[in-house]
């Protein structure tokens, strides 16, 4: 394996590593920006569901960018515009300006998290075995740094513009000098180029993707979507969940989304290894089942501590099943369209369903626990997260499996999806 690849690889996880620190940074603040501006409750909840649908829109923007334009450079430009966003997040003191940073911040996570996860498919299959998990374990490392950075700054009181400023200062100027070792597009670049000299994912392209349509990527789009169902539930009802459900204190009812983000990192770090050896199908499926069965535990815990158990299968669980979507759609859309930019494509459009699952989870939730009731509603992302079951096979590639004998020669393919998953 190349030094511009492995250089490649650790840049990208570190751009992976800020995404999580930052988005962390913003949501787990949202109580100190809304008093900050004095966002009313009526209001908040059209500022929070406009950062995933500009997300939506600017991951179909990219799509469209990427025939142009490198995924590299769309990734070393979004993510100083993300970072400079948070910034306004917090040094605005009107409305307005928190209405422009969040639709910065919107449009340009949009483009982040396409251009990532494009540019991560592209160097596992460079590599020719799975990698893909411990770019999100990157991220799950930086979205724990961050929310413990959050629980600093709500701690010591500090102002938002304080707690935002130090973190920009020292990752604007680190991403930008590690996307100098972006690596992206076709066979030249994992040979010797990096961001500012391989081929583009679009050059030259004309119709990118274009035999890649909705119908093939379903199955991976709806897994997407119930996947982040599941994760929005823990995210928005664990902590109400365990205080008003299961009677927890409030201060006990803050640590199943922390148990959540940590099992989610070991997960994921583990991940990879676990492709390697069983296949990616083995792997989904069984996520899928240990996510279900948490889901089961949580709404039958009878106590707190139960329901933390539940939680913590359910961060096992979760955690594989967004990188290996991902992954797979790569890889799809390499045996569907050959042409160079085909998994870029693919995965830009498998990212909006990210944030559709994001926006449906937690109102679903909600909705069904105040009509039924929450224990009731845990059983509903439980069934969703099943159905990936069905599915699993649209993980499988060619061939499943990695190592002992399984693997692929590491053809420098860079940029034209994810080998075996």
């Amino acid at each position: 394996m190349t030094d511009v690849l492995r250089r490649g690889r650790a840049s990208l996880a570190f751009g992976f590593f800020a995404q999580g620190v930052a988005f962390a940074l913003l949501v787990t603040r949202i109580p100190a920006i809304q008093d900050r501006y004095g966002v009313s409750d009526a209001l908040l909840p059209v500022f929070l569901a406009a950062v995933p649908i500009l997300a939506g829109v600017g991951s179909v923007v990219s799509e469209r960018l990427v025939r142009r334009v490198r995924p590299s450079r769309l990734l070393r430009w979004s993510q100083p515009v993300v970072l400079l966003a948070l910034l306004g997040v917090g040094a605005g003191d009107r409305v307005a300006v928190l209405a422009v940073a969040l639709a910065v911040f919107g449009l340009a996570v949009g483009a982040l998290d396409a251009s990532m996860n494009m540019l991560g498919v592209s160097l596992q299959r460079a590599y020719g075995r799975s990698i893909m998990l411990g770019f999100h374990a990157a991220y799950s490392l930086g979205g724990i740094l961050g929310a413990s950075l959050a629980w600093a700054g709500a701690h010591w009181d500090l102002a938002l513009w304080v707690s935002y400023l130090p973190v920009v200062v020292l990752l604007l100027p680190a991403a930008l000098v590690g996307s100098r070792w972006y690596v992206d597009g076709g066979r030249e670049g994992a040979e010797g180029a990096g961001a500012g000299e391989g081929t583009g994912a679009g050059e030259g392209t004309g119709g990118v993707g274009a035999g890649v349509g909705f119908k093939v990527l379903l199955p991976l789009c709806l897994v997407m979507t119930f996947a982040y169902i599941g994760d929005s539930t823990v995210s928005n009802w664990s902590a109400k969940y365990l205080q008003d459900v299961l009677g927890s204190s409030e201060q006990l009812a803050t640590v199943p989304y922390n148990v959540y983000m940590v099992t989610t990192l070991v997960g994921r770090a583990l991940g990879d290894f676990g492709v390697r050896r069983f296949g990616a199908v083995a792997v989904v499926r069984g996520g899928a089942v240990v996510a279900a069965g948490g889901f089961a535990v949580v709404a039958s815990a009878p106590g707190a501590w139960v329901g933390m158990l539940g939680f913590t299968l359910l961060g096992l669980g979760l955690c594989v099943l967004v990188p290996q979507t991902f992954a797979a759609a790569g890889r799809l859309a390499a045996e569907k369209d050959g042409r160079p930019g085909a998994s870029d494509a693919a995965v830009a459009r498998l990212n909006v369903f990210n944030y559709v699952g994001f926006l449906i989870g937690s109102p679903l939730v909600g909705a069904l626990g105040d009509a039924w009731s929450y224990r009731g509603a845990m059983l509903v992302p439980m069934v969703l997260v099943l159905v990936t079951v069905v599915y699993a096979r649209s993980f499988e590639g060619q061939p499943d499996r990695y190592g002992g004998g399984h693997e692929r020669p590491r053809t420098a393919d860079v940029g034209r999806g994810s080998n075996g998953l």
